[in-house]
C-alpha cells in the first residue's frame, strides 16, 4: 500500500535527522547512506505528486542533501584544512566548527516561492488574518503607528495547509521564505541547538536588511523545540530562553523589521504559555469546509477521466472530516485503481511506442465509495474536538 505524503516526509525526515547524527558523530559511511535515502523518498514524493506546490521545498532539500553527500565523499579519508601549527584540541574544535557550519547552511532552505493565495484552497479566515498582519503592513507600514505582529503560529490537524499557507504569504509579499524543522535541530546539535536559534535568527536578519526584502522564517513542529517537556536538561532550557530573547528582539529593537516568525504546530496544547504569548497570531488551519472539499475535489480530478455524472458536490459530502491531503490521496488511489483494472483486463495488450489508445475507464462514485471502506480520516474525532477545545481558549485572529 502507498504511503500517504505526510508520512513519506515524516520517514524522509527521520533518515535525514539520522544522517545528520551519523554526519556529527564522524560515521560517514552510515551519513551518506542515510541521506540518499531521505533523497529517495522526497524523490519519490515529487514523482507521486507532481503538481504538488511543496515539490519546490523538497527539491531544495533534495539538493541540500546532496550536496552534503558530495562534501562528505571528497573528504572521505582527507583531513580537512586545519592550522597544523594549533594544538590537538584547538584542532577538533576547529574541525567541529567547521561541520557544524556544513551542517547549519544545508539544513536551512532559503527560496522565494512561487504560491498564489487563489491556490490554497478555502481557509478563508486564516487567509484574511494574514493578510491583515503581514501583507498589508508590509506594503504600508506608515499605516500601522502601533507596529503589526511579528510571530505568527498556524496550528491544527497534519495536512491541512499550514505550509503552504506560509509559502502563499511569502509570495504575496515577495519574501524569502525561510524553512526550518524543529525537529531535526534538536536531535541535531546535542548541545548545539542555543547558538544556532541565535544565528538563525541573525541570518534571518541580515537577509532583510542587506537586501531589503521581507522574510518569513518558517518553523515546522515548533513544540519539539518550545513544548513542555519533564526532565529538561540545561541546553533544553536555554535554548527556549534564547528564542525568547530573539523574538523579543524582533517586537522590541526590530519594530520596523520586516520579519516574521511562523510557527507550525500539531500539537498546539505542548506548547508552554510564554512561547503563545510571543504568537500574538494564533491561527487554526482547521479541516477543510464543505465548499473548499468540494474546490479540492474538483482541483484533484480535473486531470482525470471521470463520468459525467460524478459531482463534487456528492464527493464532499461522502468525504466529510477528511483533509485537504487525504482527499488528494483519495483521487490519487481512485486512479490508481482504475489503472490497476487497465493492466488486469484479459484484453490488455502492451502498446506499441507512443501508442496511448489504451486508457483506463472513466471514475465513477462507485469507484470513490470502495475507496472509502479501505480509507478512513487521518485525523479523529477526539483529535478535532481537542483542537476546537484548545481554540475557544487560546485563538487570536
Amino acid at each position: 500500500m502507498s504511503l500517504a505524503p505526510q508520512e513519506l516526509e515524516k520517514s524522509a525526515s527521520k533518515y535525514a535527522s539520522d544522517a545528520i547524527k551519523c554526519d556529527s558523530q564522524g560515521a560517514r559511511g552510515m551519513a551518506i547512506t542515510n541521506y540518499q535515502k531521505a533523497i529517495d523518498i522526497l524523490v519519490r514524493i515529487m514523482r507521486l505528486y507532481p503538481s504538488s506546490k511543496l515539490n519546490p521545498i523538497y527539491k531544495e532539500r533534495t539538493l541540500s542533501y546532496h550536496n552534503r553527500i558530495k562534501a562528505l565523499q571528497q573528504t572521505h579519508g582527507v583531513e580537512p584544512a586545519i592550522d597544523p601549527k594549533a594544538s590537538p584540541e584547538e584542532q577538533k574544535t576547529n574541525l567541529k566548527k567547521q561541520q557544524g557550519e556544513n551542517d547549519f547552511e544545508d539544513l536551512i532552505l532559503k527560496e522565494k516561492p512561487n504560491v498564489s493565495w487563489v491556490e490554497v484552497v478555502g481557509l478563508d479566515d486564516a487567509k484574511n488574518a494574514l493578510r491583515e498582519s503581514i501583507v498589508y503592513p508590509t506594503k504600508r507600514a506608515d499605516l500601522f503607528p502601533l507596529g503589526w505582529p511579528k510571530g505568527i503560529l498556524l496550528y491544527g490537524p497534519p495536512g491541512c495547509g499550514k505550509t503552504i499557507l506560509a509559502a502563499a504569504t511569502a509570495s504575496e509579499i515577495d519574501g524569502y521564505f525561510i524553512n526550518v524543522d524543529a525537529a531535526s535541530m534538536m536531535s541535531k546539535w546535542l548541545g548545539e541547538a542555543e547558538k544556532n536559534v541565535a544565528k538563525l535568527f541573525a541570518m534571518a536578519r541580515t537577509y532583510t536588511e542587506k537586501e531589503g526584502k521581507p522574510v518569513i522564517l518558517f518553523i515546522d513542529e515548533v513544540d519539539s523545540l518550545l513544548g513542555t517537556r519533564n526532565n529538561e536538561v540545561g541546553g533544553e532550557i536555554r535554548t527556549k530562553n534564547q528564542f525568547l530573547s530573539e523574538m523579543d528582539g524582533i517586537e522590541g529593537k526590530g519594530k520596523n523589521l520586516k520579519l516574521y516568525v511562523f510557527g507550525a504546530t500539531n500539537k498546539p496544547w505542548s506548547l508552554d504559555w510564554p512561547f503563545l504569548r510571543r504568537f500574538q497570531k494564533r491561527i487554526y488551519v482547521s479541516l477543510p469546509t464543505q465548499l473548499a472539499r468540494e474546490k479540492l475535489f474538483d482541483l484533484y480530478t480535473t486531470p482525470l477521466k471521470k463520468d459525467i455524472r460524478l459531482k463534487s458536490t456528492e464527493l464532499a459530502k461522502l468525504f466529510d472530516g477528511y483533509s485537504a491531503s487525504d482527499i488528494r490521496d483519495i483521487c490519487q488511489a481512485a486512479q490508481l485503481k482504475k489503472v490497476h483494472e487497465l493492466f488486469n483486463s484479459d484484453n490488455y495488450k502492451e502498446p506499441v511506442e507512443g501508442d496511448q489508445s489504451l486508457q483506463p475507464t472513466n471514475l465513477t462514485m462507485v469507484d470513490f465509495r470502495a475507496i472509502m471502506t479501505r480509507r478512513k480520516p487521518s485525523v479523529s474525532a477526539e483529535m478535532i474536538h481537542a483542537y476546537h477545545k484548545w481554540n475557544e481558549e487560546f485563538k487570536a485572529l
